[in-house]
């Protein structure tokens, strides 16, 4: 029993299951391999759907700020000559043409231009495209018509000169359309040879890869590519230009996710606004609008059906078929272009044929992007970076109208050409540089700025940053000073020209000595200013406190803090020539302070008006006073040290200014300005090694040459209300009339003028001539 339990037993040991096969496990890593890939994968799409969408839908495209200068408005009795307005033209990019078919376009016949100008969005309004004609006598607009209304019009507004962009890290320049705004012939010009079945395929095209390596194969060559515009749209948008297996696997995938994610219209669009056409110097020319004004000088929407086709040519190579540098290449490649669109039945035989034998017909190469005015552009953006970040200003697209006027500019930089030459044949005056600032007498607007000798170069803007002693350049501000107290200082008070010693906190004596090294006695206050004493400035300033005339300088614009020594009185101070205009502006203001300013407004891409610089004024020093002080800088200019202006304008233009000179002629200052425009000078060495030109050899010189080009308004005074005019006896300073000997007409705050009469009026020589005067009068 027991051996038969056991065998049993054993028999139940020994009782095996069958033997499974070892091939699950690799199976199971098949399994896992698939799904790690299948992750991986998905993981990865989802990465690249993210960055598609991402990118996509928010800001596609860095638009960089657009500058504009002030617009031309013409009008009857414009000072501008037919040459110089077809520079103007020129400059803006208008192209010759008789028909004027578009906008942009003009023809010249004599003393006549008729042009039809560019639909424009201005800060204030929008400006419709219109047909004009003008005619020009001599150096003057005679009178303006409106072509299609066949009668005269009052005022004509140009579009402006873009004088500059800000652009961001990478400088691509474009101007954005949507794809509704398309010409026709251009979406049907790109469908024919960039992607046929653009429509129908779903972001790649196998029947395109197919046809076009048929093409090639027969060509011997590439002649046909093979990728949509879809892929052409991600490649550029999304990757980088690096050609490899990986760049292409990406192009496939964003392609398919781009196709799936977005309409073709949305695709398209942003095609059109993407693709690369050309180069503006270091800015790269992107999309088709850009293009179209870049090429052709016109609105894209403009274009004839020759011209977009010369566009679509330029996808397949914008340098290997440039029509600038390779006319011939870009000939053949237009014709193929418009071959293909008949072929695809989008025009006609003979459409293709009469476009085929027009020439290509490209503008002048011109830099359009390029920062003409670098010292101009450097005041705007310091100005628009005190409200606007740095990245608001170089990808938002932002419009930034400014106050330059480009005619001025261009006078301010030829007068500095030429006469920092002429005046470098001198023997001390070497290595000269320059600041200028020029602004609108009336309203403080910036129209031409120079930083220095080499205008296109950016660098230091002395203009802004040059700190230099202003010399003489002060002494308005103190016989200003002195002059608001109208009981103890008039116009005629006699002033002490002679030796004063001033003893300093630190025991140190100063003794001032005038620039001709002589006394001059007793002087009235107003010879003292024309001819710029020394001595008597002084004695002035210490009368009336330094303080108060820094005061009185602050009260005038200057923020600059400034050291009260009593050097101070003869120009220690140091400014920039931008300080310094904004304290002139405030004397040619008639004692207002109006703040300088190169913005007028800044308008968003969408249109929207985000800034305005308005007009400002406020009263600064006393108007009678900054009268009288005006009165005696037209003296300066007859009698004093700016006499050698009259060469240049006539006896009765009425200029005002001071010339400016520091100590071993380092410095050479001039500030002054007519009855439109107000200039300041500044003629020197970086290195501040003197030149050997005082203010009327040197700075003066630049200025006589630029007003004289850019100002037609006399200077008018006008006395304010507490002003009262008397007729005064040099000899004397008493009360005369017009009949005795040498006797002038000065302007007085009223109740401050000499109340004895000299003698001269009581004498019998006197008597006749007022008797015969009244009898006869002139």
């Amino acid at each position: 029993m027991v051996e038969k339990t056991r065998k049993r037993g054993v028999r139940y040991v020994q009782k095996k299951k069958p033997k499974k096969p070892d091939s699950h496990w690799v199976r199971n890593t098949v399994w896992i391999i698939v799904a790690g890939f299948t992750f991986v994968l998905l993981s990865y799409i989802g990465y690249l759907d993210y960055n598609v969408r991402e990118k996509f839908e928010g800001n596609r495209w860095a638009i960089p700020a657009r500058v504009y200068a002030s617009p031309v408005e013409l009008y009857a009795g414009y000072g501008i000559s037919a040459a110089k307005f077809e520079e103007l033209l020129q400059r803006l990019h208008y192209r010759q043409d008789a028909r004027l078919l578009s906008e942009g376009s003009y023809f010249r016949q004599g003393q006549s231009i008729s042009l039809k100008t560019r639909n424009f969005a201005f800060w204030d309004q929008p400006q419709p495209a219109s047909l004009i004609r003008l005619n020009f006598s001599g150096s003057t607009v005679a009178g303006i018509v409106d072509l299609a209304e066949s009668k005269e019009v009052a005022i004509v507004r140009m579009d402006p000169v873009q004088i500059g962009s800000f652009y961001p890290t990478i400088k691509e320049d474009r101007i954005l359309i949507k794809w509704q705004d398309a010409p026709d012939a251009l979406v049907k010009g790109l469908l024919a040879t960039e992607d046929r079945d653009f429509y129908d395929h779903f972001g790649i095209s196998l029947k395109a890869i197919a046809r076009a390596m048929w093409a090639n194969f027969r060509a011997g060559g590439i002649v046909q590519g093979g990728s949509t515009i879809t892929q052409q749209l991600v490649k550029n948008f999304y990757l980088t230009s690096e050609r490899s297996l990986w760049r292409k696997i990406n192009e496939v995938f964003m392609s398919l996710i781009l196709e799936a994610r977005f309409s073709k219209n949305a695709i398209l669009e942003a095609y059109l606004n993407e693709v690369f056409l050309g180069q503006d110097g270091g800015s790269a020319v992107h999309g088709f609008a850009l293009a179209s004004e870049f090429y052709f000088g016109s609105n894209l929407k403009d274009l004839p059906l020759e011209q977009i086709a010369s566009l679509v040519a330029l996808v397949r190579g914008p340098s290997y078929y440039d029509p600038r540098r390779n006319p011939d290449r870009a000939l053949q490649r237009r014709n193929l272009v418009l071959s293909e669109m008949a072929a695809e039945g989008y025009i006609t035989d003979r459409q293709a044929e009469e476009a085929k034998a027009k020439p290509l017909n490209v503008v002048a190469r011109t830099h359009r992007s390029a920062n003409r005015y670098p010292a101009f552009l450097d005041l705007v953006k310091r100005q628009l970076k005190q409200e606007y970040r740095e990245e608001d200003l170089t990808s938002e697209g932002l419009r930034i109208f400014t106050t330059l006027d480009t005619l001025a500019q261009d006078a301010l930089e030829q007068s500095i050409t030429t006469k920092l030459n002429q005046l470098e044949k001198r023997p001390k005056a070497k290595k000269l540089e320059t600041a200028v600032v020029v602004t609108r007498r009336d309203s403080g607007e910036i129209v031409a700025l120079a930083g220095g000798r080499q205008h296109t170069a950016a660098g230091f803007n002395r203009a802004l940053d040059a700190v230099r002693p202003i010399g003489s350049l002060i002494k308005p501000v103190i016989y200003l000073t002195a002059l608001e107290y109208p009981d103890k200082y008039t116009i005629t008070t006699p002033i002490s020209d002679t030796a004063i010693h001033i003893k300093g906190a630190n025991g140190k004596v100063w003794a001032p000595r005038n620039y001709d090294h002589r006394e001059h006695g007793n002087v009235g206050l107003h010879t003292a200013l024309t001819h710029s004493y020394n001595l008597a400035t002084v004695r002035i300033g210490m009368d009336v406190g330094i303080a108060r005339t820094a005061k009185t300088l602050r009260n005038m614009g200057v923020t600059r803090p400034v050291d009260l020594f009593p050097s101070f009185l003869l120009g220690a101070a140091e400014l920039t020539p931008m300080e310094v205009t904004q304290m002139y502006q405030t004397l040619a203001g008639d004692g207002f302070s109006t703040p300088i300013r190169g913005i007028r407004a800044v308008v968003a891409a969408n249109g929207e008006h985000l800034q305005s610089y308005p007009f400002i004024v406020r009263q600064a020093v006393d108007p009678a006073a900054t009268y009288i002080v005006n009165t005696i800088l037209q003296e300066v200019m007859h009698k004093g040290t700016g006499r050698s202006a009259y060469s240049a304008f006539p006896g009765d233009y009425g200029l005002v200014g001071k010339t400016g000179t520091t100590n071993d002629s380092k410095d050479s200052w001039f500030a002054g300005y007519t009855g439109d425009y107000l200039s300041v000078v500044w003629v020197g060495r970086d290195d501040n090694k003197p030149v050997g030109l005082t203010g009327s050899s040197g700075a003066l010189q630049v200025w006589i040459s630029l007003m004289r080009q850019i100002s037609t308004q006399p200077v008018n005074l006008i006395p304010p209300d507490n002003i009262q005019m008397a007729w005064v006896d040099p000899y004397s300073g008493l009360l005369a009339n017009e009949a005795c000997e040498g006797a002038r007409e000065y302007p007085y705050i009223a109740g401050s003028a000499p109340v004895e009469y000299a003698a001269c009026v009581d004498a019998p020589v006197n008597e006749f001539n007022t008797f015969f005067k009244s009898i006869f009068p002139q």
